[in-house]
């Protein structure tokens, strides 16, 4: 529970007035050091606690630092949560899973790297993404980074589609709009979870058979 001086958010009860500036880019390694131990903390917390559970006493105390620290670093609950993001997909590798989606040599091969991508990248959040979807509807910061989320899923998903519109390879009756809406859909936490937690399935089965799944689904055999 948030302190006496802590809303429900995370911020200052007196608005914000008392706080220090924000440290937006730390130039040195200390900073740098104390900013990746709070967003460390900050996944740990959503993992193991709740996105309810998230305060910035909390993030301080998990991180072993005051929490003067964390305004140090980050304005508002708001402002961590978008730089955690950041921080679990550089750690996580995001641009080079991504990166060999869009080298693949057409659209077919790369919804088989895309494939790969959900199951290996996604599969390693799902915690994190439980715990953002379980509070959603209730908690702004959550459906704040839900919806910038949504809008780069949507437009990874728009890529691909294209690129099948654009070879010819976009099977009927999809458009590039309805085949988008429904890669998109298959971004889905209760799928990932559900194949890799609940049935055992290895990352490496779900990718193989996910990309089968895409392929027969979206892709034109345009033969010989």
């Amino acid at each position: 529970m948030a302190s006496t001086h802590e809303t429900s958010l995370g911020q200052p009860a007196n608005g914000g007035r008392a706080r220090v500036d924000a440290i937006d880019d730390p130039s040195n390694a200390r900073s740098r050091r104390t900013r990746a131990a709070l967003l460390d903390a900050t996944r740990e917390i959503l993992e193991q606690r709740g996105f309810e559970s998230l305060t910035m006493a909390a993030v301080a105390a998990t991180a072993g630092v005051s929490r003067r620290a964390v305004y140090l670093h980050f304005a508002s609950r708001a402002a961590l949560v978008d730089a955690l993001f950041q921080h679990i997909a550089e750690h996580e590798g995001l641009d080079d899973s991504t990166r060999r989606v869009w080298a693949a040599p057409d659209g077919a091969a790369a919804l088989d790297e895309w494939a790969r991508h959900l199951a290996h990248y996604h599969g390693r959040l799902l915690a994190v993404s439980r715990a953002v979807e379980r509070v959603r509807r209730g908690d702004a910061d959550a459906a704040r980074h839900r919806r910038r989320v949504v809008r780069a899923q949507l437009a990874n998903c728009r890529r691909l589609a294209a690129r099948l519109d654009q070879e010819g390879r976009l099977a009927p009756p999809w458009t590039v709009d309805s085949a988008t809406d429904m890669l998109w859909a298959l971004i889905s936490t209760d799928m990932i979870e559900g194949l890799l937690v609940e049935r055992r399935w290895s990352r490496r089965r779900l990718a193989e058979h996910l990309a089968v799944l895409l392929r027969s689904t979206f892709a034109r055999d345009l033969g010989p």
